[in-house]
């Protein structure tokens, strides 16, 4: 573990989300993963996925990351269609991490946001 990778910070919305100090709408979790809806989505489906170590951003991720992340991606698809988005190649979805002050990263904690359904979305 290094110093940009933390089992949680006690400062950390997401991770007092992942311990259950704060409420979420969960809808996938493992050993490794955390999923739960956004409490301000821009699409008919919104929710996030993050991992339940707290890792601040995709900017300082490593090889150390490489199975936890094709974890992610691998997983993000069957969550979107569980959760309503429509199948591909008529349907989809969009996957956003946003990256550092300049990428409008709001939450210091690597966080992928799944958006699909109908459109027009409310953003994006």
């Amino acid at each position: 573990m290094n110093e940009s990778t933390l089992d949680a910070d006690p400062n950390c919305l997401f991770c007092k989300i992942v311990a259950g100090k704060i409420p979420s709408r969960k809808v996938y979790e493992d050993e490794e993963i955390f999923v739960f809806h956004d409490i301000h989505p821009w699409a008919p489906v919104h929710f996030l996925m993050i991992p339940k170590r707290h890792i601040p951003s995709l900017a300082l991720v490593g090889d150390a990351h490489v199975a936890l992340l094709g974890r992610m991606m691998v997983l993000a698809p069957k969550l979107a269609l569980q959760e309503g988005c429509n199948p591909y190649p008529n349907g989809g979805f969009r996957l956003l991490s946003n990256i550092g002050a300049e990428g409008r990263q709001e939450v210091q904690h690597l966080h992928i946001h799944v958006m699909g359904g109908p459109r027009p979305w409310l953003r994006g």
